[in-house]
């Protein structure tokens, strides 16, 4: 009954949030548990460190188990390989995406800003009919499981560029229909780039974290600021981040 409720699992490594000071002292007890009473589960762990950094990575401890952060994780027809130290993701948002694959029309271009170890892309290419996406990704380590997660789903029409999104950008010779911005801290420091390869009608799903008193009011006003012409199609909230924080997703479109 002390077991903390706040945990993840990806792939077969069952992943603590928080682990109170108290328990602290019982975790290896705590974790040999969880070994034997889920056979599917290989390894225990609990993050030290929250996301930080240029890439946005936590800081992980093996509590017991095999001596690994890295492991394949199943969601929406997809198989993903990554190390959850070294690649941002949330297994928490396998119903968002599929959710934004079910919006996405025939022979839709699509652009996905942070597009990490390749989930976004790869759960739209498998779920959709999209004729093309784009992904951008800094983080050179998730990058190169992205590509290998290309060849492990058998998706034939993803495009990843990596680098920074701001400098990649210019680059792009060709307008989307549907962009998705999925790194909730600082999503708007992005919209004025996109406007360079948005057009009208272009939809864009940007992501922001918000007090539950002020969606999606907060989030519209950060719109405002970078965007003159657009109309608010719908949110949704995709959990919490921390207590009375929400993560959001505003659905909008450029008019």
């Amino acid at each position: 009954m002390k077991i903390p409720k706040s945990f993840d699992v990806i792939g077969d490594i069952l992943l603590f949030q928080d682990f109170s000071k108290e328990l602290i002292k019982k975790e290896k007890q705590i974790s040999n548990y969880l070994l034997k009473k889920y056979k599917n589960i290989k390894v225990v762990a609990r993050k030290t460190k929250k996301y930080s950094g240029k890439y946005r990575l936590p800081k992980i401890k093996i509590i017991a188990g095999e001596k690994r952060k890295e492991t394949l994780h199943k969601e929406n027809n997809c198989v993903f390989k990554l190390d959850i130290e070294k690649c941002y993701f949330t297994p928490r948002l396998a119903n968002e995406r599929l959710r934004i694959s079910k919006l996405i029309k025939n022979n839709e271009s699509i652009l996905v800003l942070g597009s990490g170890m390749g989930v976004y892309p790869i759960v739209i290419s498998k779920n959709s009919k999209a004729k093309e996406v784009y992904g951008i990704e800094i983080n050179p380590i998730a990058h190169k499981y992205a590509l290998e997660n290309i060849k492990l789903n058998k998706t034939y029409n993803i495009i990843l560029l990596k680098g920074d999104i701001k400098k990649i950008i210019p680059k792009i010779k060709k307008k989307f229909d549907r962009i998705i911005i999925p790194i909730p801290k600082n999503a708007t420091f992005y919209l004025k780039s996109i406007l360079k390869v948005s057009k009208k009608n272009t939809i864009i799903h940007l992501y922001d974290f918000s007090k539950e008193k002020d969606i999606p009011k907060s989030s519209i006003n950060k719109i405002k600021k970078y965007v003159k012409n657009f109309k608010a199609l719908r949110h949704v909230k995709c959990g919490q981040s921390s207590p009375r924080i929400y993560r959001v997703c505003i659905d909008f479109k450029l008019i």
